[in-house]
């Protein structure tokens, strides 16, 4: 049988074609998945974490804004606080009343409660409904927009463990992390019970979390974990991913970004292109005695111990 002989130009298209080949497969082999990849938990041994953006220089200032102040709310050592839709203040004060503010730090309303209890966390964002958690009571106070009591609820009629942290979903269902069994759990209060109950134990591994704050925004809950992150789940309460921000105590929320107070500066961290900026606070203001700040679309509200200095953006 005689040998074929084949083009020049064929062998080399040939060659070319097979070592594609090659590099195609071997890429393939070292691909993995990204850290920010969202699995079902169960099958994830270990929290999925969100990637890092990359961390801007260090000796990049933080950007500057134009901070108008308007006036201070005189209000010695508040306590937990929110904004509602239509950017009203609501703050707890030292003896834990609830004091509702207009945008602007006018004050328009307060709730005193016949047996007061520590102010753990109040939600506000719905308008018609204020939730206020009491956690040395283990007790979820409603509220209505004019801070008139709707009704209570004694958590230990309901569910046999301690709540560190709860809020209040736009669908008015109350999420509860109980913290005994680490469990996050779905209380509706129009008719008293349990909905449905996410562990977490497999979910946040052998780490000692820390848990201060949760809010439901834009259809995913956030769960703040002062040592190890925030870990999202979505408004069935399926866990999703986890945002590496640790050693904070509350987050807020504006537009279609999450921020909170670090470093002397707000920090946006944008939901849905991972992308970061910073805010310097107002010159002058010395960062060391800032507790907590809100931001709403016009007004922010810097809060200290001495009271709450409002700001127009």
């Amino acid at each position: 049988m005689m040998a074929t002989s084949w083009p020049c130009g064929i062998l080399r298209s040939s060659r070319f074609a097979a070592l594609l080949l090659v590099t195609a497969a071997a890429q393939a082999q070292v691909t993995v998945p990204s850290a920010a990849s969202v699995a079902p938990a169960a099958q994830q041994p270990v929290a999925p974490v969100q990637a890092t953006p990359p961390a801007a220089d260090a000796t990049t200032a933080a950007t500057a804004t134009s901070w108008k102040q308007l006036r201070l709310i005189k209000l010695p050592n508040p306590g937990a606080a929110s904004l509602d839709r239509r950017g009203a203040l609501y703050v707890a004060d030292a003896d834990n009343n609830l004091r509702q503010y207009g945008p602007e730090g006018l004050p328009l309303n307060t709730y005193a409660p016949a047996q007061p209890g520590h102010v753990a966390q109040v939600e506000a964002w719905n308008v018609t409904t204020t939730l206020v958690f009491n956690d040395d009571r283990q007790q979820l106070v409603l509220l209505d927009r004019f801070l008139a009591p709707i009704t209570e609820v004694r958590l230990a009629d309901y569910l046999d463990g301690t709540v560190r942290v709860a809020t209040l979903a736009p669908d008015n269902v109350i999420w509860l992390l109980d913290e005994s069994n680490l469990v996050l759990r779905e209380f509706d209060p129009n008719t008293l019970r349990l909905v449905q109950s996410t562990p977490l134990d497999l979910i946040i591994g052998r780490s000692r979390p820390d848990f201060r704050f949760i809010r439901q925004y834009q259809n995913n809950i956030y769960l703040v974990d002062r040592s190890t992150g925030i870990y999202v789940f979505d408004n069935l309460g399926n866990y999703k991913k986890k945002l590496p921000f640790t050693g904070l105590g509350a987050i807020g929320f504006r537009g279609d970004e999450l921020y909170y107070l670090d470093a002397g500066a707000i920090h946006f961290y944008h939901l849905y292109t991972q992308a970061e900026r910073r805010v310097a606070l107002p010159a002058g203001l010395d960062p060391a005695t800032v507790r907590q700040v809100l931001v709403g679309e016009t007004y922010a509200y810097i809060f200290m111990a001495t009271g709450i200095a409002v700001y127009q953006l």
